[in-house]
């Protein structure tokens, strides 16, 4: 409505719109509750709502999982914290001293009078109230509270472990069925199911007679801390589920209030008319229509004023606004790198949605007319002017016209800075003249950055390639947008950043989102494209998944393999020169890494200290991964950010493990030939092997003899193969290239046998320095093919045991290894995360 029809219905000029001939249907429905009220002597409402019914508050759900973490908390601090814990009581007695005095008085006496007191008033104001299912449900929390204290304490008194039991346990309450204080339980559970405090004075009252009982029995040691906090939870989650399965009323305000709060912004209503809830909505109390901008779970009427106007007024719940927060909390816990908004009340919200209509009225976008705000209790009112300008948009009639307008409509708002953050089906409109346009921008926000406009581009880009096709939906970008942005998308286009209302189309399909960012990918030169990765947008993706659990086994394999009363005597028992000396070979050995992959690098993205760095983060990669897969991912990752792509990354890395593996073998046939070692003999490959050989060739025949994985193999294996083949024989018949790498691989291989070797020089073992490394580098190959990280326990063993056979007494090859693998494994761990997160910052990995 433009501002000039506005002037002209505060004159009382006003057209018939359809809220006025919905208000003419109710008036004449024969269920319809009139209800007059005199706002002054000249103006009386009529009032036609639906009285308030119980709604299942999802925030009872989310205090019920807080009241279980609070409950794990308590007794897992009981249990590995008992030191703190026990302080914390201790300091509560030494305080409680005072109360002396009241140790005399019966302890049991106290809680009766307390809950009696707390059971009277609360249970008196449900029942005047006229409160009769609330009544009845808090009584049942009540006994479901005494019940939990005595199951919990029953299953944690047969469990038997005495840290735990010694924590919850006090003087009044011993081992058995009364482990736990009921009383605590009881009084919760009665309290959160007669709530919330803020509607209820007996409950607040109620809640400080309980806080205030158990502050002095706490600080008399009648209860312990842990007990007590244990108890309390268990009733907390009983009264939180009985809460949210019973439901409790909505609190808003409903009909005379709404009137009187309407009158606070100058409209003096003379009728106001509920409208039914639309079913089938796909949002169980979530209600949205385009009336009120797709507002989530807000109650719609219909209002005319004493002057002829016509409004629609939205009215947003803080019961019901919970759901739309945890929608919003969730969003912002799952995205990164990207703002998500966070309204906590419906106040924000109503407010913050009605600042972007106005924003996006003043850019020049067709937007709903906004006259005002008003809020009154838990309520929070949008209130609109005149007709609907929005309307349903047939998702199945959508042309590429309309595509064109949406992408423009969105381009208009995302350049003044304005992102809609969750763009769905259902925020496609159309005016009354037909043009399509977005609606519902409450979860919006301004001052956006690039990549809120981005997942802007790709929801709504998404959204039409699956209503009208991939390929038109790409045109239609292009044409608005331009090849640049679109290019730029591909790297956003991921299923995190999709609404699941997208997903659910019937155009979608597992391969929407791969064929999208092709489509998006071919419009790029194919080095740019090589190169493009996706944005990190989710906490909870495959690989933020591995990273942690790679983590977890490090802290896992550190924790439980580490053993440092050895370790440390190993290292106190050495000689320090030899030791310095140990690691003057460490850092030749990490410098004979750098060279090796280093020479298969190109000259304009060499490196040096990066090269260097990314060696040593591979002391960090080894304890979470087999000694081998380690460095090999590390050194891709590197590749990769140094600008090569896959296949080129896989050929260098790929070249590095050949000259190394390839290298070792040779070196050890050297110098087995050399010193007339018959260590070999048990090198060479036996039966088993080559049946084992056999096996997998005869495997790979016979898949080659189906069609479907022969096809496979010829038309998307082979080329890669090819390729990727062409690349390594590329790369190995360098000469200069590979030379380098050679020298850089014999400088790692006689580097590490020579710290082996300095280190039984650090205990007095004088041992010939070719034989020590032939021995070394053939015992760590086997100890390195054990599948835990780094080889952990296989080294050890293999270096151990072969050295105490070729002659050095068992204690001294014992505590040389572990001299050895605290400089070359456990002393990398901390270096190699510094040059992990060295590496980060520098985009290097």
């Amino acid at each position: 409505m433009t501002d000039q029809q506005h002037a002209h219905d505060s004159a009382g000029q006003t057209s018939i719109s359809p809220a006025e001939s919905l208000v003419s249907h109710n008036t004449q429905s024969s269920n319809m509750q009139q209800t007059s009220l005199a706002m002054d002597p000249t103006n009386t409402a009529v009032i036609d709502d639906i009285p308030p019914k119980r709604i299942h508050d999802v925030g009872d759900l989310l205090r019920a999982a807080a009241a279980v973490i609070l409950a794990v908390v308590a007794m897992l601090s009981a249990m590995y914290l008992r030191g703190i814990t026990s302080g914390v009581e201790t300091d509560a007695h030494t305080a409680g001293k005072a109360l002396n005095w009241m140790v005399d008085l019966p302890v049991s006496m106290l809680q009766q009078l307390a809950i009696v007191a707390i059971v009277v008033m609360v249970l008196g104001q449900l029942l005047i109230s006229r409160e009769w299912v609330q009544s009845a449900v808090s009584i049942l929390a009540m006994f479901g509270g005494f019940a939990a204290a005595w199951g919990i304490s029953i299953i944690v008194s047969s469990v038997g472990d005495a840290t735990l039991i010694a924590a919850l346990s006090s003087p009044n309450n011993q081992i058995g069925a009364s482990l736990l204080p009921g009383f605590y339980a009881g009084s919760s559970a009665l309290l959160t199911a007669a709530g919330p405090r803020r509607t209820r004075s007996t409950v607040k009252w109620g809640w400080n007679i309980q806080y205030t009982v158990a502050a002095l029995l706490v600080l008399l040691s009648v209860n312990s801390v842990a007990g007590m906090l244990v108890s309390f939870a268990a009733g907390r989650l009983i009264g939180m589920l009985l809460r949210f399965a019973i439901g409790t009323k909505n609190q808003g305000a409903w009909g005379v209030q709404l009137v009187q709060a309407l009158a606070g912004i100058d409209i003096h209503a003379a009728s106001l008319i509920r409208r039914p809830d639309l079913p089938g909505n796909g949002h169980g109390t979530l209600h949205e229509i385009l009336d009120d901008d797709l507002v989530e779970g807000s109650r719609v009427y219909d209002v005319e004023d004493d002057r002829g106007r016509h409004f629609v007024v939205s009215a947003l719940d803080a019961q019901v606004r919970a759901a739309g927060y945890l929608k919003q909390l969730w969003q912002w816990i799952r995205f990164t790198g990207v703002s998500m908004r966070r309204d906590r009340s419906p106040r924000e919200a109503t407010q913050h949605h009605m600042a972007m209509i106005l924003g996006l009225k003043n850019a020049g976008l067709p937007t709903p007319h906004v006259y005002g705000v008003a809020d009154t209790g838990e309520t929070s009112i949008l209130v609109l002017q005149g007709t609907d300008v929005m309307h349903e948009c047939n998702r199945n009639t959508l042309t590429d016209d309309d595509s064109i307008a949406l992408m423009r409509f969105l381009s208009v708002a995302n350049r003044r800075g304005y992102t809609h953050r969750r763009i769905t089906p259902n925020t496609l409109a159309r005016l009354e003249s037909g043009t399509p346009i977005i609606a519902g921008w409450q979860n919006g926000d301004d001052a956006s950055s690039a990549a809120n406009v981005a997942l802007d581009q790709v929801q709504l880009l998404t959204l039409i390639a699956v209503l009208v096709g991939i390929d038109r939906a790409v045109a239609a970008g292009r044409a608005v947008w331009g090849d640049a942005t679109m290019i730029a998308l591909a790297p956003f286009v991921q299923k995190a950043a999709i609404p699941s209302d997208t997903r659910m189309l019937e155009g979608w399909s597992k391969q929407t989102l791969s064929d999208l960012r092709a489509a998006l990918r071919n419009l790029a030169p194919q080095d740019v494209a090589e190169m493009m990765e996706p944005v990190k947008l989710s906490r909870f993706s495959v690989r933020s998944f591995i990273g942690t659990a790679l983590l977890v086994v490090a802290v896992a394999v550190v924790f439980t393999q580490l053993k440092p009363n050895e370790v440390i005597a190993a290292v106190r028992n050495a000689n320090p020169e030899m030791a310095v000396l140990c690691l003057v070979f460490e850092l030749l050995a990490i410098i004979g890494s750098s060279i090796e992959l280093g020479a298969f690098i190109d000259r304009d993205r060499r490196r040096p200290f990066g090269i260097f760095m990314s060696q040593v983060a591979q002391g960090f990669a080894v304890v979470s991964m087999p000694a081998g897969v380690g460095p090999a991912f590390v050194n891709l990752q590197f590749l990769r950010k140094n600008g090569y792509r896959n296949t080129a990354a896989t050929a260098i890395m790929s070249a590095v493990m050949a000259v190394y593996y390839g290298g070792t073998v040779l070196m050890l046939v050297a110098i087995g030939l050399f010193t007339g070692s018959h260590a070999l003999n048990r090198m060479i490959p036996t039966n088993t092997l080559v049946t084992i050989i056999g096996i997998v060739l005869m495997a790979l025949a016979i898949a080659m003899m189906i069609p479907p994985v022969r096809h496979l193999a010829a038309n998307k294996l082979l080329p890669l193969a090819k390729s990727y083949a062409q690349q390594l024989v590329d790369i190995l018949t360098n000469p200069r290239q590979l030379t380098l790498s050679i020298l850089g691989m014999l400088l790692l291989n006689a580097a590490t046998g020579l710290e082996f070797w300095a280190a039984l020089l650090a205990f007095g073992q004088m041992t010939n320095p070719i034989e020590t490394m032939f021995i070394f580098l053939l015992a760590n190959a086997i100890g390195s093919a054990v599948p835990t990280p780094g080889g952990l326990g296989g080294v050890e063993a293999a270096l151990t045991f072969s050295f105490g056979a070729a002659g050095v007494p068992a204690g001294v090859a014992l505590s040389a290894t572990l001299l050895y693998r605290a400089l070359f494994y456990w002393l990398r761990i901390p270096l190699g995360a510094l040059a992990m997160r060295w590496l980060d910052r520098r985009n290097l990995i």
